[in-house]
């Protein structure tokens, strides 16, 4: 396509601003059309704070999508919304960005899906853990064959839970800790493998007071799976709300002549002490007095700037995204999830019928 591509942004808060940020460091590549957001204020103070000019503000998403010449809806709204939305956003034939999870329900996922394929248009998944700079270097020195073959990986996100009020409720948000979170993991542990998962076994909280701590919780505030691949290799996917002092992002990586440690928030080049505390020092960290390790590029080292580099120059080119971020693949972490929920309702391990 010739000129710049033009993208309307769904949604003003937090995932608008991760997006916003990626899309900043390409600007002679992306032209924000327009904002829509129905939080007071929002979507001018994200315009003011990345410098925009020219664009247009929606409070209605429908209305947004019908009135923007655009080539790119991005969504950034709650978890419940990214179907309406990207329904609305195919039918007008628009490729589209969708955060995680794709969708709340399967069947969503699955219409989501086909009528992507049935518009000839591309849905490109949001899962930024395939961008984070550590990760795809830690995966090239696996696939370097130095480390030997990789048996088994053990991955979690997870923090002290969160203040969304939409992530309060499983008609919002889907489920707890796992979808709102584990995605992340799930997403990366399901791209990185050639070979289909064959049987998974998953425990979870229970929601409400059979919760850890998170007692209004309806969804879980802990949730495990141990994952089996028709190849043998393993992995072990955790997320919770019930760790304290920032984000814990890390995945270990466990080879026959060697391993990997990778952690992806609490590392940092910078080693502080601050009596008085810091403005800020990692996501999700309440405390920044004593010593801290303050995130230098936090947006970059979490793979958001990498992440709209790759969507906007395929959508550029109307070509699929890699893989772990197409709409297929976003789906499939969807039935997974699910799946981890009904093994876990069911205590009992469940195969893989369709590997």
């Amino acid at each position: 396509m010739a000129g710049k591509l033009r993208v309307l942004i769904i949604g003003g808060a937090f995932s608008a601003d991760l997006h916003m940020d990626g899309y900043s460091r390409i600007p002679g590549r992306v032209e924000i059309a327009g904002i829509c957001d129905n939080g007071s204020g929002r979507a001018d103070a994200l315009a003011r704070r990345y410098a925009l000019s020219g664009y247009s503000v929606f409070g209605d998403y429908r209305r947004a999508i019908t009135e923007t010449d655009c080539d790119l809806v991005d969504i950034c709204v709650p978890n419940f919304l990214h179907y309406p939305v990207a329904i609305a956003a195919l039918e007008r034939g628009r490729h589209i960005i969708c955060e995680k999870p794709l969708a709340t329900k399967v069947e969503h996922g699955e219409h989501m899906v086909a009528l992507a394929e049935k518009q000839n248009k591309k849905i490109y998944y949001g899962e930024d853990w395939h961008c984070k700079p550590a990760l795809v270097k830690a995966l090239s020195l696996i696939e370097s064959g130095k480390l030997g073959k990789l048996l088994y990986v053990r991955c979690r996100e997870c923090h002290s839970g969160s203040h969304s009020p939409y992530a309060q409720k499983i008609e919002y948000c889907g489920g707890g800790s796992m979808i709102h979170m584990g995605s992340h993991p799930l997403g990366f542990v399901l791209g990185m493998k050639d070979s289909p998962w064959s049987e998974l076994t998953a425990m979870c909280s229970g929601g409400l007071e059979k919760n850890l701590r998170h007692k209004k919780l309806e969804g879980e505030d802990w949730a495990a799976a141990m994952i089996r691949f028709a190849d043998g290799f393993y992995a072990l996917v955790e997320s919770n709300y019930i760790s304290e002092g920032g984000m814990e992002d890390a995945v270990d990586f466990y080879c026959s002549d060697g391993c990997l440690h990778v952690d992806l928030t609490f590392s940092s080049a910078i080693h502080a002490y601050s009596r008085q505390g810091l403005d800020y020092t990692v996501e999700k960290a309440s405390v920044t007095t004593g010593w801290s390790r303050p995130a230098v590029d936090e947006k970059a080292s979490l793979g958001y700037a990498a992440e709209m580099d790759h969507f906007t120059d395929c959508a550029a080119k109307g070509i699929d995204a890699r893989r772990g971020q197409r709409g297929i693949d976003g789906l499939e972490v969807l039935k997974v999830i699910h799946t981890i929920y009904k093994s876990a309702a069911e205590g009992r391990a469940i195969k893989n019928t369709n590997g």
